[in-house]
């Protein structure tokens, strides 16, 4: 009986360190993900540094984002997220308590928690006659008066209390051909002042009683000739702006309602003077900054209202609104630049003469020119003043400046991705040193041991810091080589300023960051933006000496004509290799199939005209690429007019535009939607990557199904014109969704369903042979996602499973989708609580592994859904066979579990896109989400059945193993002994 206890012990000992496997303890969190918080290029930032406590800026970003960043490291001490469509227009702080925003074009006005960031008020502002935004925070009026807010917006001048948000009186200034741009407010004085020009040739003053709204005095006056740009405001009385010309600097005097002209030739002011002249919106106290090519040009404007010269500063890239710092003391901040070095210089707005500071900070050249600056002051421990400068440069990234150096900077680029792509890292080939193996076999040895005690329970508390120490600081994870696993990759990020970037999947961080030149603003692409990554150059085994590289798209432009650019980049250096700009317009880019001797891919790229140009432009790719014309097709889809077309490359191009890399497509087919009752909304194909294990499927009546598998075909929505709008703008009557499966080599529609009373956004991914689209029902007021799976009935006669087990089938026979194909569908509709941003599906080396959907909610976080959720064959009931199979009992709503979301508790705000990428273990995945935030984690859908984790107990599994051998021999003495023992009887 001992014997058996001790070796049941043994067991237990030994399947409770395989348990480990599917729990998920607190110490193991971060192991196997990374969340990475990001506010977006910052548009304006207002520093609170006044109280005692941690300093901190508040910023208004690109990204619709208000955050409080603490000053000593960047850390965001707290976040808010505006809504797409509610852009921030101005920022200030109020009461010295209060964040205060205005958005959506003038017409939302909010109030934020300085030391949280939790909303305290929200006002809405309505006005008819869209106009800049303008807000404006006074000082106090009085001690027993609410202090208000002035907010210029949609045509209407509001006074709103900044305690409570309650709007005190509104006045509407709308006019035809207005144009208000700045609100003023005179030292203690109970009037405002409205400035405003009208058809670009008169000057308008409004001035206004701040406690009731009423319009004291109206001037105006015209300026022959007209302005051009917006007017500058250096005092209360005072503005400046430049004529039609710009070459006449006006000045500008309306004190008790008197406007007053002055004009000055620039050329008068500056000898030589030649380009164009530009009027910085620079708020300096009693002086205007005139940019003239890269030198700027300071005036200052007299009490009189004349102009005089300050100075002339070249190289200037960003200067600073005034700072008021002392008593009658105002002080403003230059940025001079030349590559990489940066002189701050931090004038006074009192003597031009001195400065309070002039110093040179080195910063990469990789993160471009600065673009803005704000200046803030402290006070040292010595009481003299000392500054800080917050720049935002070219590439999005935020620095702070003090004291000659970088303190902190931020990478805020990364909250603009606009496209991914993978690549693998090096294999690793170099030797390793005996000391190197000694030692990580100790740290091994020593981390397993710790283990170990920490399972006995024997483990103090250092011991268990140490233990999440060696977990989390896993060398492993981090190395720039591949693992057999294939965990390890570089997820390469184009983001909207134009940068690349590469990252490490273990750890999240920067391998390294690259600001493509062809993709800075320059005289031969004056308004550069990219669109998408493709894999150029991917190296195998044969020729691993060589590095892969990618394929950066862009525009100049915004227009579908617009001419291409094209960058070469190697993804283990960073080094831009090559580029060609200005090219072809660029409409459309197809990777072929095919790559050249140097496993460079083959990539045609449609142009604005329908032509093909062929990339890379060798003789070896031309010679590759003609003997496959004729089988080489591609569609395009015209959401404008509604129209899908099919297209196949035939021939060279014409004479006149032949380089020898051109081709010219023929028109296939055509399918045209009446535009009076269809409009195309979205649509969707396979991944060209996507590996498929085995297009049979076996029913439980061992019936077998064939999947229909075409990478030609493209899931297709359309809604009626009616339904176009928001939710709920439509009636359930007049409101019709219409789902199309085409072949887009023939254009033939396979399938076509409709859906009565629903209406769009639709979110669709295709894999294998099913498709799952999300939309709104409004007679059901719900969501609902609908799943449609396709068989080819072709092969129906080959349905015997024991000739599909011994290959006895056709499923190697050629498919040719000019062979009229017989297709049965399955479709299914299931209610989903969510509003969806995304969706994509996970895939694996093999395609063996189970299916997930993953959904990206309106809640900026990542749901898993089963794909055995959406499975049409689902029934109320289903029979013994069918849940043998795994088929679950049907239910009208899919089903969401909390420890379904793959972020956990975390958001991505922002949420844009879901990335996953096979690992090379069959039952893990990668996934990558992208808005604002970045998220990356591994998922095993049929969990871990190929490996065990990275965690597991080596050194308790030993122990068990030695436990049982010796158990063995001792039982096997035992037994010999009372085997003697009843001989001898």
């Amino acid at each position: 009986m001992a014997i058996r206890a001790y070796l049941l012990l043994c067991i237990i000992l030994l399947f409770s360190s395989y348990y480990t496997t599917f729990a998920l303890y607190e110490d193991q969190v971060g192991l196997m993900d990374w969340h990475q918080q990001y506010i977006g290029k910052v548009k304006k930032a207002v520093f609170q540094t006044q109280k005692a406590g941690r300093k901190r800026v508040v910023v208004s970003t690109e990204e619709n984002a208000i955050a409080a960043l603490d000053l000593r490291h960047g850390e965001i001490f707290w976040r808010q997220m505006l809504g797409v469509n509610d852009a921030i227009d101005e920022i200030d702080i109020a009461l010295g308590k209060y964040v205060v925003t205005l958005s959506s074009g003038g017409s939302v006005l909010r109030a934020w928690n300085l030391p949280d960031g939790q909303m305290v008020w929200e006002s809405f502002l309505f006005g008819s006659n869209p106009s800049r935004s303008l807000l404006l925070t006074p000082e106090i009026f009085g001690a027993d008066k609410d202090n208000v807010i002035l907010v210029y917006g949609n045509g209407y001048l509001h006074a709103v209390s900044s305690i409570e948000g309650d709007i005190l009186w509104k006045k509407d200034l709308a006019q035809s051909g207005i144009d208000i741009q700045h609100l003023v407010h005179p030292e203690e004085s109970d009037t405002i002042y409205a400035l405003a020009t009208r058809d670009t040739s008169q000057f308008e003053a409004y001035a206004i009683n701040v406690r009731n709204g009423e319009l004291l005095k109206h001037s105006s006056m015209k300026l022959p000739g007209g302005f051009s740009g917006d007017l500058s405001l250096p005092t209360s009385d005072k503005a400046v702006v430049l004529d039609s010309s710009g070459s006449i600097l006006v000045s500008i005097s309306f004190v008790g309602g008197e406007i007053k002209f002055q004009k000055v030739q620039i050329s008068d002011l500056l000898q030589g003077y030649s380009g164009t002249a530009e009027l910085l919106p620079s708020k300096l106290a009693g002086m205007v900054a005139v940019k003239i090519n890269r030198s700027l040009l300071i005036v200052k404007v007299k009490d009189e209202g004349t102009l005089e010269v300050v100075d002339t500063v070249p190289h200037v890239e960003a200067v600073s609104d005034s700072l008021s710092f002392a008593e009658a003391q105002t002080a403003f901040g230059l940025i001079q630049q030349d590559g990489g070095k940066i002189q701050l210089t931090v004038k006074s707005s009192n003597d031009w003469k001195s400065h309070f500071l002039k110093e040179s900070i080195e910063v990469d050249q990789q993160r471009g020119l600065v673009h803005k600056v704000f200046m803030n002051n402290y006070v040292r421990t010595d009481r003299t003043y000392g500054f800080r400068a917050l720049i935002v440069m070219e590439d999005h990234s935020l620095l702070l400046l003090q004291q000659g150096a970088v303190v902190w900077n931020r990478e805020d680029a990364l909250a603009s991705i606009i496209d991914v792509t993978t690549s693998e890292l090096p294999v690793q080939r170099d030797g390793i040193s005996v000391a190197k193996v000694e030692l990580n076999l100790f740290e091994w040895l020593k981390g397993h041991l710790l283990k170990l005690k920490a399972t006995l329970m024997l483990a103090t508390p250092d011991d268990v810091a140490a233990v999440q120490r060696i977990r989390l600081q896993s060398a492993e994870k981090s190395k720039m080589t591949r693992d057999h696993n294939g965990f390890r990759k570089l997820l390469i990020v184009l983001t909207r300023a134009g940068k690349l970037f590469a990252l490490h999947t273990g750890d999240g961080r920067i391998v390294w960051s690259r600001l493509l030149n062809v993709f800075r603003k320059s005289e031969t692409c004056g308004n550069p933006r990219g669109l998408k990554l493709h894999q150029w150059q991917v190296p195998h085994h044969h020729a691993l000496d060589e590095n892969p590289s990618v394929l950066v798209v862009g525009t100049c432009g915004h227009n579908s004509d617009a001419s291409g650019i094209l960058s070469f980049v190697d993804v283990y250096k960073g080094e831009e290799l090559n580029y060609l700009v200005p090219v072809h317009s660029i409409k459309q880019v197809i990777p072929l199939p095919f790559t050249d001797s140097t496993e460079q891919r083959l990539h045609l790229i449609i142009d604005a005209e329908g032509y093909s140009h062929l990339y890379p432009r060798t003789p070896e790719a031309l010679d590759i690429l003609q003997k496959e014309l004729g089988n080489i097709y591609w569609y395009s889809v015209d959401i404008n007019n509604n129209l899908l077309k099919g297209h196949v490359v035939k021939k060279n191009c014409k004479d006149e535009i032949a380089d020898g890399y051109c081709f010219e497509s023929n028109d296939l087919w055509s399918v045209i939607f009446p535009s009076d009752s269809e409009k195309i909304i979205a649509t969707s194909t396979r991944k060209l990557s996507e590996v498929v294990h085995t297009q049979a499927k076996v029913n439980t009546d061992q019936d077998v199904l064939y999947k229909y598998i075409s990478k030609n075909l493209l899931f297709l929505a359309t809604v009626t014109p009616k339904a176009i709008g928001d939710i709920g703008s439509v009636t359930p009557e007049d409101s019709w969704l219409f789902v199309y499966l085409v072949d887009t080599i023939t254009g033939r529609v396979l399938h076509r369903m409709s859906h009565h009373g629903c209406q769009g956004p639709v979110h669709a991914v295709f894999s294998e042979n099913w498709i799952v689209y999300h939309y709104f029902n409004l007679r059901a007021h719900r969501y609902e996602m609908s799943v449609v799976e396709i068989y080819d009935q072709s092969r129906a006669d080959n349905k015997d499973v024991l000739k599909l087990v011994l290959g006895k089938h056709n499923l190697s026979a050629p498919v040719s989708s000019y062979s009229r194909p017989e297709v049965m569908t399955k479709s299914q509709s299931y209610f989903f609580t969510h509003s969806v941003k995304t969706v994509a599906v996970t895939s694996t080396a093999k395609g063996i592994t189970s299916k997930q959907l993953l959904i990206g909610t309106i809640g900026d976080q990542v749901l898993a859904l089963d794909k055995r959720f959406l499975d049409p064959r689902r029934t109320v009931n289903p029979t013994q066979a069918e849940k043998e199979e795994g088929i679950i009992p049907l239910t009208d709503t899919l089903p969401i579990m909390p420890q379904a979301y793959v972020t956990h508790a975390l958001k991505v705000e922002g949420l844009r896109n879901i990335i996953t990428i096979p690992a090379k273990l069959e039952s893990t995945t990668l996934v990558f989400a992208h808005g604002v935030d970045l998220f990356f984690t591994r998922l095993a859908p049929s969990k871990t059945y190929d490996s065990l984790t990275d965690d597991f107990n080596y050194a308790l599994l030993l122990l068990t193993i030695v436990a049982l051998v010796i158990a063995i021999f001792v039982t096997w003495i035992w037994s010999e002994r009372k085997d003697l023992q009843e001989k001898w009887r």
